[in-house]
């Protein structure tokens, strides 16, 4: 176990006593309170709390052109993207707009054949299909070629999308809360999220044109687990607004008021719909999703997001299980060949890790990158070979650098590298030549040293602190799992000290231990660690409600322990 920093969250006092007095439980109030916070009314997820779409810029246009299509019955082709935000992001418009009458089809690119985003190529087989509006779903802001090629044959272009853009943008309608002039305040929206606020717009301005006195009016609440699940799948932040959404999305799941598709997901996962968390959209659905469109073709996924028909949504489903399993194949077979890579690996030398091996699968790329990072705690970049010969990679960053930013500042440096770029802070991608791989790993180490602390280089767990023995039980445990965590809203980690009572090895390389604190014992699960614990230890700490045989009981995962001192 590699030393690490542990540092104990800071709480707004004025916050915490503004929550007690609202009558918030005394362990949320601190916690919300060092979450940012303020007001009980931030933890009320109703629908009436969301933003409202009209800050969006566009969004009228979007509205008028897309109603525009729906009474002219012009056919729009939605262009997705291959991941499980966009396999959402399509199911949901397929879904929402047909609801409202429009003549739909969609086109997922296949990542080993056409690359990412709507390309000149993707134009070019869109105006054989015959279509008159294409429209982009968590895509779209940097296919500044693309689009030019779609107007010259003929196409509207209306892109929908929430990635960072570029220095130009495509001129056609963008709706895209972090595009330059969005007033939206919150720019945190996966592709999902965009895609549910122009339905939205869309409902509204067709109200306005009483165009539903004709024609049955949708409710849009019924695909609010679509939503859910492709913005916990897209790690996008978790502010107030996406944990409406998914805190919505996930009521729906518990309700059973959900896709097919997504409960052949959960059943093929052996997942639990009424006991549904955002844990398990990310580590469970997510990825089964995403597996289609890392070794196949997320056409897959989506036509099993599309479904209403449970055995048709169940094959779909095994089917992306079985490509899921293989896909744990194809990484642990990656994970070995790049620990053998970086068996010498010098940390104290290096502030980043780019690593390529000629058979390793372009789909599984940015897992090994966040598997990487997680290792070693630097920014890290996997590539393998695409097709057309280039070397495409996939990087997952740390806390303190802007990974887009940085490839940004690469290619500046050095424009010759870097075919095409783009992402977010912590997860990008990138196509270089593989005559330039050593170059570029030479300039992104020059980057990163540049733009990284020296104190951001050192793993730190953040915790909410001690926790009393009376919170240290199952009621808590399922107290807290009823709420949305995730990406920059974590779920709650508590530090401790604990005398061993006993261990013992579980599975492959598990220990399952009986921890002491305060005359109290707790089952305790230290995951992929094989050394044997000393007798007293300090531990990083969740609580789980643990379902074992039927019975609920308390389990706490330690994400890292060290002797005390």
């Amino acid at each position: 176990m590699k030393p690490a920093h542990i540092i104990t969250r800071s709480v707004d006092t004025d916050a915490l006593q503004t929550l007690l007095a609202q009558g918030v439980d005394p362990l949320l109030a601190k916690l919300y309170a060092t979450r940012a916070i303020k007001n009980k009314s931030e933890t009320e997820y109703n629908l009436s709390a969301l933003l409202p779409f009209q800050n969006l810029k566009n969004i009228q246009a979007a509205s008028e052109r897309l109603a525009q299509a729906i009474e002219r019955q012009e056919k729009i082709l939605i262009v997705a993207d291959y991941d499980a935000d966009g396999a959402t992001a399509c199911a949901l418009g397929m879904r929402g707009l047909q609801a409202m009458g429009a003549q739909t089809d969609f086109f997922v690119p296949n990542r080993f054949e056409h690359g990412y985003g709507l390309t000149e190529q993707i134009a070019e087989l869109a105006a054989q299909t015959g279509t008159n509006l294409l429209l982009t779903v968590d895509n779209g802001i940097a296919s500044v070629a693309g689009v030019q090629r779609a107007q010259q044959l003929g196409m509207d272009v209306l892109i929908t999308d929430h990635h960072l853009p570029g220095e130009q943008l495509p001129e056609c309608i963008i709706v895209n809360p972090n595009q330059p002039g969005d007033q939206f305040p919150s720019k945190a929206l996966a592709g999902v999220g965009v895609m549910f606020y122009v339905l939205m717009a869309l409902r509204y301005h067709l109200r306005q044109q009483n165009w539903f006195s004709k024609h049955p009016e949708p409710n849009l609440a019924q695909w609010l687990d679509l939503v859910a699940l492709g913005t916990i799948a897209d790690v996008v932040p978790l502010d107030q607004n996406n944990r409406l959404l998914v805190a919505q999305g996930l009521r729906r799941i518990k309700a059973d008021k959900m896709q097919a598709g997504i409960r052949a997901l959960f059943a093929v996962a052996k997942r639990n719909p009424q006991q549904a968390h955002a844990f398990d959209l990310g580590f469970a659905i997510g990825p089964r999703l995403n597996a289609a469109g890392r070794l196949d073709d997320m056409s897959l996924g989506i036509a099993c997001l599309l479904s209403d028909d449970m055995e048709s949504a169940t094959d779909l489903a095994k089917q992306l299980n079985d490509l899921n399993h293989e896909r744990r194949q194809i990484q642990r077979s990656m994970q070995d060949e790049a620990n053998l890579q970086l068996a010498g690996f010098n940390t104290e030398n290096s502030y980043s890790i780019v690593a390529y091996h000629d058979n390793w699968h372009q789909g599984v790329t940015g897992i090994l990158a966040g598997r990487l990072r997680e290792t070693f705690h630097r920014p890290s970049i996997v590539f393998a070979q695409a097709e057309d010969g280039t070397l495409r990679g996939s990087g997952r960053s740390i806390t303190g650098l802007h990974l887009r930013d940085a490839l940004d500042m690469v290619s500046k440096r050095r424009p010759d590298i870097i075919q095409k770029f783009g992402g977010h802070a912590m997860a990008a991608g990138l196509s270089i030549s593989e005559i330039h791989l050593a170059a570029f790993q030479n300039e992104f180490e020059a980057v990163c040293r540049q733009l990284i602390r020296p104190a951001d280089l050192n793993y730190t767990y953040q915790t909410d602190g001690s926790l009393d023995n009376q919170y240290l039980n199952l009621a808590t445990a399922q107290q807290l799992a009823a709420l949305v965590w995730g990406q920059n809203f974590p779920e709650p980690r508590f530090c401790d000290e604990f005398k061993v009572i006993r261990q013992q090895i579980v599975g492959t390389g598990h220990i399952k231990a009986v921890l002491h604190k305060n005359n109290c014992e707790y089952e305790v699960m230290f995951f992929r660690c094989t050394a044997t614990l000393p007798e007293h230890i300090r531990v990083v700490y969740r609580l789980i409600a643990n379902q074992w045989h039927q019975q609920m009981e308390l389990q706490l995962y330690a994400d890292y322990w060290e002797i005390c001192n």
